[in-house]
């Protein structure tokens, strides 16, 4: 037998590098059927794969892909092969194993595949016009020969000589032209669609341009950079002045980007700032466009040293042989006294990487419900995540849960990262240690049935991490039931660790309370200033200064920092994984687990009726569902798409299920005003506690409608299956080893009791001899306040109409939250404050 070469081109490159999940349905359905066999199968690849560490199998992994021939349905290779795209790995890769494994028919298809796959190389833009002008969309793809191409302006597809090109020519441009385009490239059976472009005009006073292309300066860019900003360093309460300037025609227009966020104060050639603050520092770049061009200049960085005025060093004066003075040297004193100098600019120091834990408690078995948690971790994870934080945010907890949630963020933690644990929930302090309380707790709850932060603290540190921060917002009052003293590993002199208290000991935290969203009163005044550039404990101490300055908490609730931070390390850090790429990659992998959505997806009923539905992410474990009717035939008068037959496992209040606004669904945070109005409307369905599903989700899509000549209402049912969404990946309530099997942890819960007797599998699990007794903690107190501001946070969705560029036909797409709308709260009436 003859075996053939593949040989990769320059060309084909790019295809191998992509991942296994860029395959089709059919054709990893095809593949999996040629590995379920036991001679050169599934197996024999899983060991191949094995020789990178990212892409081992754990036997209960293995196990899990036997056990799916159990199913009529099941497959153990496509599920090990799901796993494999669940990690990045590359095609390329997964040939090379194929090959190893002389599994010839799996080479030869993947090879013939391959060749046969559509890749878009240059996508259209979208482009700005005046009417009578000229405007050229070019689309390009690689693949087979013979490539046709399809430009469709909306839904109508352009039919005259110039839509079946590679580029779509307007000219001369009219008003009818303006909208969104969009490329369809085909062969055979293949297609794929290209992003899509908008089209919008100008307003001109002068005479229309036409199509002559003397517009354009005879530079090879159409837009001449002719001075650029200049790097230098500057000290505290200095001027500084960046200028960049440009020369094309029509004139060119200038932004101006601050660590490649939008100063949009700035809009000229010149940047200037009168007195700069160490907020300044950073890297600078400006944006120079016109109409058809697009260019950016060279990055500056500002480097911001101490002020030359206020700033002096220190010395020591020798007293005698036993005491020892340290006095503050005046700027007048001479350079022999003088002995330290000021540096002449600040150590920027970097991360290998940030993430984060975010846990809000509310919704409590045994105790006092809380209100402020949700809008308080869904805040903050919108700071951090503007600070390039990879964040997990989750809700309502239980015991197991919680401690599954620590073990799989140790995972994500090495040598260098920041690390950060907030927790928002009823919570204690005995004996110098803190405890966060689960919701399954009982009522008369030990260490026992809590989990000690200074056990995961010492964990942290066992990772070699670059910054440890513990935010803890909830009640440090002393637990009576718990006279157990426990005895934390010991702690490592790393001089990078920082615990920011809500309150002080024995004292309460309190909440802001709300007829919509509520605030606690540490999260209110953090996040004014968690973003700021300065070292965390200085943000911190602005924190409980301004705290402080707040007349209804003064003398009831204090922030407390304690801190052994040495460096001057801040969360606005940059991420520099040059050394660590590749365990940089590995956290990379592992967070996005957790933050997969399910795809758009398009149901066609018997009756006509086409329906769509979209997924859109809240929390790490909240997830909102919509439905929406996209077509329908003329005789159907009336129709709706409900969402029904959840599994037990998710928790989904039914009276708030199918809602025609997100706020009658349950969601106080993602408000339907705030995103653009449909022109179809659309039902909203919540699933919280995605934590907890043991199985893919599956649910009914049940479809109400009425013909306009019959006064009965019909019903069609469709069954969706959309996999495991979100965190829910993780399994989090499945008990962790005592040592976790990952080559990238070295983290145990040895320190971690599993209370005798009870069962924390699910939310209502509680061992019947808990009592309820009075408890204190972080909601037991509440202030109530006049006022109502409303979040302006828009959802991570999937493939949605709402927005005005329209989505890709074919592939979904995850937006990024927005930043948060800031409102100030008003304590208006101090004599709301009050305790239970």
């Amino acid at each position: 037998m003859s075996i053939g070469v593949f040989v990769v081109t320059p060309a084909k490159m790019e295809e191998w590098n992509k991942s296994v999940s860029s395959l089709s349905e059919e054709v990893l359905a095809r593949l999996s059927k040629m590995l379920d066999n036991t001679t050169c199968g599934w197996r024999q690849l899983a060991n191949a794969v094995s020789e990178q560490p990212k892409f081992r199998c754990s036997e209960s992994e293995l196990t899990s892909c036997s056990l799916q021939v159990l199913s009529s349905a099941g497959s153990p290779g496509r599920t090990l092969l799901a796993r494999l795209a669940d990690r990045s790995c590359s095609l390329d890769f997964l040939l090379n194993c194929l090959r190893k494994m002389d599994h010839q028919e799996a080479v030869h298809y993947l090879t013939n595949t391959l060749a046969e796959l559509i890749q878009i190389t240059v996508q259209p833009q979208t482009q700005q016009a005046t009417v009578g002008g000229k405007v050229v969309l070019t689309c390009r793809a690689a693949g087979p020969p013979g490539l046709s191409y399809q430009w469709f302006r909306g839904k109508e597809e352009i039919l005259d000589g110039t839509g079946n090109t590679p580029e779509l020519v307007l000219c001369p441009t009219a008003l009818a032209h303006q909208g969104h385009y969009i490329c369809r490239v085909h062969h055979g059976g293949n297609f794929i669609f290209s992003q899509w472009a908008h089209v919008r005009f100008l307003q001109t006073a002068g005479p229309s341009p036409g199509c002559s292309s003397s517009l354009f300066p005879g530079s090879a860019s159409g837009l001449r950079i002719i001075q650029q900003p200049q790097s230098r360093a500057v000290s505290e309460g200095d001027s500084l002045f960046l200028e960049c300037k440009a020369e094309a025609n029509p004139p060119v227009q200038y932004e101006w980007y601050h660590n490649m966020m939008p100063m949009t104060q700035h809009k000229t050639c010149s940047l200037k700032v009168p007195c700069v603050t160490t907020a300044h520092r950073g890297q600078y770049k400006c944006k120079m466009f016109n109409l058809y061009h697009e260019v950016w200049s060279d990055t500056a960085t500002i480097i911001i040293g101490p002020s030359s005025i206020t700033e002096a060093s220190w010395v020591e004066v020798d007293r005698g042989p036993d005491s020892q003075e340290v006095r503050r040297c005046e700027p007048g004193l001479s350079q022999l006294q003088q002995t330290v100098k000021p540096p002449s600019s600040v150590k920027q120091f970097c991360a290998t990487d940030k993430v984060a834990l975010l846990i809000g408690n509310m919704n409590y078995h045994y105790h006092t419900q809380l209100c402020a948690p949700i809008a308080d971790v869904h805040e903050l994870t919108n700071l951090l995540r503007q600070m390039d934080f990879k964040v997990v945010s989750l809700l309502d907890l239980n015991w197991q849960e919680m401690h599954s949630a620590v073990t799989e963020f140790l995972l994500l933690l090495d040598k260098g990262v920041y690390g950060l644990l907030y927790f928002a929930g009823h919570g204690y302090e005995n004996y110098g240690n803190s405890f966060m309380v689960p919701i399954d707790a009982p009522a008369s709850y030990t260490s026992d049935h809590c989990l000690c932060v200074q056990n995961v603290l010492t964990r942290m540190q066992e990772k070699k991490t670059g910054l440890n921060v513990l935010l803890l917002d909830m009640c440090r009052k002393r637990n009576l039931y718990d006279d157990i003293i426990v005895q934390p590993g010991l702690l490592k002199v790393t001089a990078n660790i920082v615990f920011g208290y809500a309150t002080c000991v024995d004292a309460e935290a309190y909440e802001v309370k709300r007829k919509d969203v509520s605030n606690g009163i540490f999260i209110s005044f953090l996040k004014r200033r968690v973003c700021e550039d300065e070292k965390v404990t200085v943000m911190l101490d602005r924190v409980a200064e301004d705290m402080g300055c707040c007349e209804i908490t003064r003398g009831r609730q204090a922030l407390e920092l304690r801190s052994n931070l040495s460096e001057r390390r801040s969360l606005t850090d940059q991420i520099e994984t040059t050394e660590c790429s590749a365990s940089h990659s590995a956290r990379n992998l592992q967070w996005a687990v957790a933050h997969v959505l399910p795809k758009s997806i398009c149901l066609q009923f018997d009756c006509g009726v086409k329906v769509q539905l979209g997924f859109a992410a809240e929390f790490s474990n909240v997830m909102v569902i919509y439905t929406r009717i996209l077509e329908k035939p003329q005789e159907i008068v009336s129709c709706c798409a409900q969402l029904t037959d959840f599994p037990e496992d998710v928790d989904i209040d039914l009276k708030q299920s199918n809602q025609e606004t997100l706020l009658e669904a349950g969601s106080l945070l993602l408000l339907n005003e705030n995103l653009p109005s449909p022109e179809v409307p659309s039902l909203y369905t919540r699933i919280r506690c995605l934590q907890r599903l043991r199985r893919e989700l599956t649910f009914a899509i049940c479809l109400h409608y009425t013909y306009s000549n019959m006064d009965d209402e019909v019903q069609e049912r469709q069954s969706v299956t959309v996999g495991k969404p979100l965190v829910s990946k993780l399994n989090l309530h499945e008990p962790r080893l005592p040592h976790a099997c990952s080559s990238s942890s070295s983290f145990s819960l040895n320190s971690f009791k599993v209370p005798e007797n009870s069962s924390y599998a699910s939310a209502g699990s509680a061992s019947d001899a808990w009592s309820y007794h009075a408890q204190s903690g972080r909601g037991s107190s509440t202030i109530d306040s006049l006022t109502s501001p409303k979040s302006a946070n828009i959802p991570e969705e999937t493939d949605s109409e709402y927005f005005d560029s329209p989505q890709p036909l074919v592939a979904s797409k995850s937006l990024p939250h927005s930043q948060i709308n800031d409102i100030d709260y008003k304590f208006s009436d101090m004599y709301n404050f009050h305790s239970h």
